[in-house]
């Protein structure tokens, strides 16, 4: 990895690249201590117990606790974009048609999920200002009126679609996919404070004659997540090698070759479409909050929709289930794959072409998914079980999320570098 980012820094055009996104991030990460106007950030610690704060200051890396511009980070654009591919399923006839169409039907979806971007983000961003405001006791709004909370979802809507555009830079002028270059750089940013809170829980608080406890604690700690990291990494870069062979001479191809499908094919997509997906339910409920905190409907809907809580924790571990399998299906389409593969005049051994080649295609793709679905369920399910069993802090909680993200993005990130490497390789030879 060294040697190739030494290499990439070398390279005029991708050193440029990576410069360009360095900056971005450092736009992002000043604008996520810009604390809105008119409000008290300090009061959101009275509101600390509930899980969406967490989960927000996951995905805008620290930027909810300061309520900056962008406190709500990218999560209304991830679930407009979920609603839009979920509508693209025979649900809206023209959507489907658009998703047929090439590069005219990939703007024009792109321009819808902005719309509901812009649409999530108002409703989300009034409706956690009112529901922190009366968990803060009152205390995060300074002048609390209509007009108030609608100058703040308006100024918070318009950090999200300034975030969401800068991702949108990233990916066409810099490394990697924006928003989860983004998301990435919220998680990183806010890791020192966490091995920091960490400390003074385990050591400096600790009781005379009983440093070394802690001290071995997090000797332990350490030793573990550098496992669960490497197995992570492991799983995250396995691939499933599907022999192909041709009927006829193809250029710059061999007589047989190989289809790769990773084991978990949909990659970090899951858990940042399951984390974004608790986020809206939340964000509704705090708009109860003020009336109905004492019902036992709103503490029910709240154990369940708070990622921190076992049941949060098991429905959240669902989602990433079935985002899992949805998004595989979506990244490798069987029916497309086994088309290409028929025009290509190529096929699997063993196989017909056609429809024998997507039945099959889609039998393996099943079989990858569902180990791929265990292995990010379990990921972001133990760190939650861990705290919950050894009273770690509600932090820790979400560092199977973050741990995801970050293994995930980075390999991403990493591959595309080696990619642009190798192919200004080929053209310097060409040339």
């Amino acid at each position: 990895m060294l040697t190739t980012l030494k290499n990439a820094f070398k390279d005029k055009e991708v050193r440029k690249k990576i410069l360009f996104t360095l900056g971005v991030l450092i736009i992002y990460r000043l604008g996520a201590q810009i604390t809105v106007p008119g409000v008290n950030a300090a009061a959101l610690s009275k509101a600390a117990s509930t899980g969406l704060i967490s989960i927000l200051d996951t995905v805008s890396g620290g930027g909810l606790s300061n309520y900056s511009i962008f406190a709500m980070g990218v999560s209304p654009f991830i679930t407009a974009q979920i609603v839009v591919q979920l509508l693209q399923m025979d649900i809206v006839p023209r959507f489907v048609e658009w998703s047929k169409q090439g590069e005219y039907g990939r703007r024009k979806l792109n321009q819808w999920t902005r719309y509901l971007t812009i649409i999530l983000a108002f409703v989300q961003s009034i409706g956690i200002t009112a529901g922190f405001n009366y968990l803060s006791q009152m205390g995060l709004i300074k002048n609390p009126s209509v007009s108030t909370y609608i100058t703040l979802g308006i100024i918070l809507t318009g950090g999200t679609m300034l975030l969401t555009w800068m991702g949108e830079q990233i990916t066409d002028k810099g490394i990697g996919n924006g928003v989860s270059i983004i998301i990435f750089a919220g998680i990183i940013a806010r890791f020192p404070s966490g091995v920091y809170q960490l400390y003074r829980e385990n050591i400096e608080n600790a009781a005379k004659g009983e440093v070394w406890k802690g001290v071995v604690f997090l000797a332990i700690l350490l030793v573990l997540v550098l496992l669960v990291t490497t197995f992570v990494t492991f799983v995250q870069q396995a691939n499933r090698k599907i022999p192909i062979q041709y009927t006829r001479r193809v250029t710059n191809a061999g007589d047989s070759s190989y289809l790769p499908l990773k084991v978990n094919v949909a990659g970090v997509i899951p858990v940042i479409f399951a984390s974004s997906f608790i986020i809206t339910p939340q964000t509704i409920l705090t708009i109860f909050a003020a009336n109905h905190s004492g019902e036992e409907w709103y503490q029910v809907l709240s154990t369940i929709f708070n990622m921190q809580s076992t049941p949060g924790a098991i429905l959240y571990t669902v989602l990433i289930v079935l985002f899992t399998f949805f998004y595989a299906f979506v990244q490798v389409n069987p029916e497309k794959v086994a088309e290409n593969l028929t025009k290509q005049g190529s096929y699997i051994p063993s196989v017909w072409p056609g429809k024998e080649t997507e039945k099959y295609l889609s039998n393996i793709l099943m079989r990858l998914s569902t180990v791929g679905a265990l292995f990010l369920g379990v990921i972001a399910l133990l760190p939650q079980l861990a705290a919950n069993i050894f009273g770690l802090p509600q932090s820790i909680g979400l560092g199977g999320t973050s741990l995801l993200i970050v293994v995930g993005v980075a390999l991403e990130t990493m591959r595309q570098v080696e990619g642009l490497l190798m192919k200004r390789e080929y053209v310097g030879f060409i040339r």
